[in-house]
């Protein structure tokens, strides 16, 4: 039997303000321990689906860009009223923590990757999901794939955006039933395609994580970030149930790309199409 490795997550709870949480989990989905303040209940949910959200993070590798090394780093949730981050924290093992809005994040992260330290060789469970692992069927590189599904299918607007960013990659608009409304020059059908089915599990992941970010009665989803050594995938809100995910590479400035996607929302809310409301924010 594993050990239960519950009183070492209390250094982050304990001592970072505004930390609300913390989860030990394994690849496969079964928590090694949590931090006080969590029913048991709670704590096999988040455990399950933060296993889910890493393996469909790493399955979003080649959309941030073509190169071999492909590890994924961390992925980070964003709703209105807190935080959720999630780290590697040894062979096959994760570590998940909460914390309001107003955390300090360089000191959350800080105390996450130090805590992973002194885990060390607790932490033995096998990995689940392969480094090569969201590679494309065709093994192209999917930064510059032939076609993009014709008239209609690409977005003006998103292509300015990628044009004038700096390290901007692509960008696909998906419909509130989880299907790709339109894309950047760049990209083909097919790769919008397999992007949005991934987007749309790691969407659904993130809301059945609201409540470890904090009690809220009308939780509001905003962002999900994946990032990996070579880039950076985004999933952030559009309205009316819709998504958009974006790539970019690893030196992009992140905060000039996501605050221009969402100033463009607004303009692409047009081709959502009128089916499937009723499946937005969480």
């Amino acid at each position: 039997m594993t050990a239960d490795l519950s009183w070492m997550l209390e250094d982050i709870v304990s001592n970072v303000p505004r930390a609300r949480h913390a989860v030990l989990l394994s690849a496969d989905g079964l928590p090694r321990g949590a931090a006080e303040g969590l029913a048991e209940k709670d704590v096999r949910t988040i455990s399950a689906a933060m296993a889910g959200m890493q393996s469909l993070s790493r399955a979003t590798a080649h959309f941030a860009g073509p190169t071999a090394d492909r590890q994924w780093n961390q992925t980070i949730i964003e709703f209105a009223h807190g935080w959720i981050f999630l780290i590697g924290a040894g062979q096959g093992a994760y570590l998940a923590a909460a914390a309001a809005p107003d955390v300090d994040m360089q000191q959350i992260s800080f105390r996450m990757h130090r805590l992973v330290a002194r885990l060390g060789n607790n932490l033995t469970s096998p990995p689940r999901v392969s480094a090569q692992e969201g590679d494309g069927a065709d093994g192209a590189s999917p930064a510059r794939r032939e076609g993009t599904g014709g008239p209609g299918f690409v977005l003006p607007d998103l292509d300015q955006v990628i044009s004038e960013v700096r390290g901007a990659r692509h960008a696909v608009l998906l419909g509130s039933d989880g299907l790709p409304r339109g894309a950047t020059s760049g990209m083909s059908r097919d790769l919008a395609d397999t992007i949005s089915a991934a987007m749309t599990g790691i969407h659904a992941y993130s809301r059945v994580t609201s409540q470890f970010a904090g009690v809220q009665e009308a939780p509001e989803w905003r962002q999900t970030v994946m990032e990996f050594q070579h880039g950076w995938t985004f999933l952030i809100a559009a309205g009316d149930g819709a998504f958009l995910a974006a790539a970019a590479a690893h030196d992009c400035d992140i905060e000039e790309f996501t605050t221009r996607l969402h100033e463009v929302v607004p303009k692409l809310r047009g081709h959502e199409a009128p089916q499937g409301k009723g499946a937005g924010h969480a």
